[in-house]
């Protein structure tokens, strides 16, 4: 999960001879994604007049968005690795430098980044899927699902995207065929269902595929709808299965798309930016659900 943390420098700047700019690190530990604030305690009658960041990250992200002329900038490093921390103070003619590594370390959970023009939303994959696990995670890392479409929207049920003919496929065009060479073995599990968020594999229906295999590249996220007391029943009946006491509380309230349980392999779960999911599947359609302005995907594996 992204984490804010307040990262605390202690700067005291002194422009006589031989001073330096200078900073503290905690004896703390960051977790990829972190999110973290660093905190100018200079004097304010000795504040130099401008400050130049560098936060050692250029490599993972790019020439662009690893600087800062902020006072108190927050920066946020999306992957582990040991960063090296620059501040440059600038009063007059005089310019002093200070440098300092920050250690951020890999997530325990296994979690991607899902950017789109409306918010980016972080997704844990679940361990008990390995199969559709790593073959999300393989693909991602390949730049398979940068730029292509959430190419089918339905508000109140889900958002489907992952078909690589959708990138950059003309108005009109009919999508939701496309994949790789394969398919992905389902991993049905009983303590996972179709909650708020969840991240699953879409699949060809109908008597063509009853082992219910996966598509290899396409998924959809459930935005879902409220669900009652009298619906799970129901589902349980047709489906001969039963929801724990949790599984009910959880559905109760945060909604989902229940019908679909132990049909369709839900591999993930979003865990933070569900109201991106919101605003997705509130855009306007035209007809086959397709949005009539593109919204594209870029997914990131955080590690």
């Amino acid at each position: 999960m992204k984490k804010l943390l307040v990262f605390n420098l202690f700067l005291l700047f002194a422009f006589a001879a031989n001073a330096q700019a200078k900073f503290t690190v905690p004896a703390q530990k960051f977790v990829a994604p972190a999110e973290i604030t660093f905190t100018n305690a200079t004097p304010a009658s000795k504040k130099p007049v401008t400050y130049a960041w560098d936060f050692g990250d250029a490599a993972s992200v790019g020439a662009s968005g690893n600087t800062s002329t902020d006072a108190n900038p927050t920066h946020r490093y999306a992957h582990s690795g040991n960063y090296t921390v620059t501040l440059t103070a600038k009063k007059g003619k005089k310019i002093t430098t200070f440098k300092q590594m920050v250690q951020v370390t890999a997530p325990e959970r296994c979690l991607v980044e899902i950017e789109t023009d409306f918010g980016t939303m972080t997704a844990e994959l679940y361990n008990a899927t390995p199969k559709h696990r790593d073959n999300f995670i393989k693909l991602a890392e390949e730049g398979y699902y940068n730029d292509l479409l959430f190419h089918r929207v339905i508000n109140g049920f889900m958002i489907q995207g992952g078909d690589p003919d959708s990138r950059n496929a003309p108005a009109g065009t009919a999508l939701g065929m496309g994949g790789p060479s394969y398919q992905v073995p389902a991993e049905f599990v009983d303590s996972i269902c179709h909650l708020k968020g969840a991240l699953a594999a879409a699949r060809r229906g109908g008597p063509g595929n009853p082992e219910k295999k996966s598509s290899g590249s396409q998924f959809y996220i459930v935005q879902g709808s409220p669900v009652n007391e009298q619906t799970l029943n129901q589902i349980e009946t047709m489906h001969r299965f039963h929801y724990t006491p949790e599984q009910r509380a959880a559905y109760l309230a945060e909604g989902g798309t229940p019908q679909l349980d132990q049909d369709y392999t839900v591999f993930g779960r979003v865990i933070k930016g569900l109201d991106v999911i919101d605003k997705i599947a509130a855009v306007e359609k035209a007809p086959g659900d397709r949005p009539l302005k593109d919204v594209k995907m870029k997914i990131k594996v955080i590690k």
